[in-house]
């Protein structure tokens, strides 16, 4: 990697094991980058602020020595704990960041960006700071052990077959790090007990495996059944069938669109949109770019409540700007809303192209782990994967709410959400050139 890194590529992509050494082995390699260039500045990027402070700032070698007391301190100027920097004498900076606090980056000009753990990391922080190193022909390195076959997996193979890339694979028998004798070790470890290491895990973590899915994960066995079975497929849009639509709406983050039809029987999810920092004229004007025939549009439930600031809800400024929409009501249960879309993913066909992201955040949203306890709980982890999730419950919850699936309000259910004011005035669907045949995904 060192070598690559030397002869003039600026981009890597290192799918190490873990206990590899890949965090000391780019922090060595970006300190001395640092020291080599006054004026440079180097970030260190994980998931979260408290993992960056643990894995680099607060973490020690096998031989109990503090990391960071490896740099000699005749270089370093100063060094700020809060915000886990260090200031070098000849004026760069290294500097550890979650990438949660992402935002915390503009107006930066980095020349080395690390991300570590990127697996589990938002993909969208790599397109937020791409552009500053494709200006000043900056590094960028992307270290990971696999989390199934996420945007992490896709990146290593894109790599491979570009020249412009570096790409490596290293598990322990690439390594010598571990032995099979540890690796056994590990297997038998609390043989009898509940968190015992599963050989799924063990191929993960040891061997660099792509094939198990996110620990935790909430649908990504479900998905992998769907492409075994043929239904992440190439799925066509039916011109006689209404599409209908979900919303996940952020008042602060990304708005999550999922459009779907239901034909002969079969729910086919054809289409996903998602975007950050828009207004709610941007996703009207999506939606009208789109050649579909619309049935029903639907919201969360918070919709259907006033801003403080405007005194309207959200419903009324989506119908302003042309959109007709059903507020869902309230969910008692998180959980409920789960399984009703593992209920529909079991079933349901996807377009593999135009729901690639939607497929992807699926597979990668998860349980929370609780550290101390060492578990997961029952709570979904927010994260860049929690949108396009929360838009396909609410897709679920509207199929559980009106029976018949939308497109089809019965008269009773309609009557009810216009008394509660959580429904726009559009009327139902038809279908007036009868049933259609069944997508069979072949």
């Amino acid at each position: 990697m060192i070598k690559a890194l030397n002869q003039g590529i600026k981009r890597a992509v290192l799918v190490w094991h873990r206990r590899s050494g890949k965090d000391i082995c780019v922090f060595n390699w970006a300190v001395l980058k640092l020291l080599e260039n006054p004026g440079w500045t180097a970030f260190h990027i994980l998931p979260t602020y408290s993992q960056a402070k643990k894995v680099i700032w607060d973490a020690n070698t096998n031989e109990s020595k503090r990391l960071l007391d490896f740099i000699p301190h005749q270089v370093i100027e100063s060094k700020n704990g809060q915000e886990m920097k260090i200031r070098f004498v000849n004026g760069s900076l290294y500097q550890l960041i979650g990438s949660d606090n992402i935002d915390s980056l503009v107006g930066s000009n980095p020349k080395i960006i690390i991300f570590s753990e990127y697996a589990i990391q938002a993909p969208a922080a790599w397109d937020y700071l791409r552009p500053i190193l494709d200006v000043n022909k900056g590094y960028a390195l992307f270290i990971s052990t696999p989390r199934g076959k996420n945007h992490f997996y896709d990146l290593y193979n894109m790599a491979k077959g570009n020249d412009n890339w570096f790409a490596q694979k290293l598990s322990i028998t690439d390594t010598g790090v571990l032995t099979e004798e540890d690796i056994d070790n590990i297997r038998n470890e609390k043989k009898n007990t509940d968190i015992m290491q599963s050989e799924d895990l063990i191929q993960q973590e040891y061997y660099c495996s792509f094939n198990r899915g996110v620990e935790g994960s909430y649908y990504g066995r479900i998905i992998e059944k769907a492409r075994q079975e043929g239904r992440i497929c190439k799925v066509p849009y039916e011109t006689r069938v209404p599409v209908n639509t979900a919303w996940d709406i952020g008042f602060n983050d990304s708005t999550s669109i999922v459009f779907w039809q239901e034909v002969g029987g079969e729910i086919r999810i054809i289409d996903f949109y998602e975007n950050n920092g828009e207004g709610i004229a941007h996703f009207a004007k999506k939606l009208q770019e789109k050649p579909y025939v619309y049935g029903s549009h639907y919201l969360p439930h918070d919709a259907g409540a006033g801003s403080i600031q405007t005194g309207r809800t959200l419903q009324e400024v989506v119908y302003e700007v042309g959109i007709k929409t059903i507020v869902l009501e309230r969910e008692n249960d998180i959980q409920i809303g789960i399984e009703a879309v593992r209920s529909l993913l079991s079933i349901a066909f996807i377009d593999e192209t135009k729901c690639s992201h939607l497929l992807k955040c699926l597979e990668n949203y998860h349980k929370k782990y609780n550290e101390k306890t060492q578990a997961y709980s029952d709570t979904p982890l927010h994260d860049w994967t929690s949108h396009a999730a929360d838009s396909m419950r609410y897709m679920a919850n509207a199929r559980t709410q009106f029976g018949r699936g939308p497109g089809s309000l019965t008269k009773d259910k309609l009557d009810e959400m216009k008394r509660k004011g959580g429904f726009g005035p559009s009327a139902p669907p038809t279908n007036p050139k009868g049933p259609m045949p069944p997508f069979t995904g072949r």
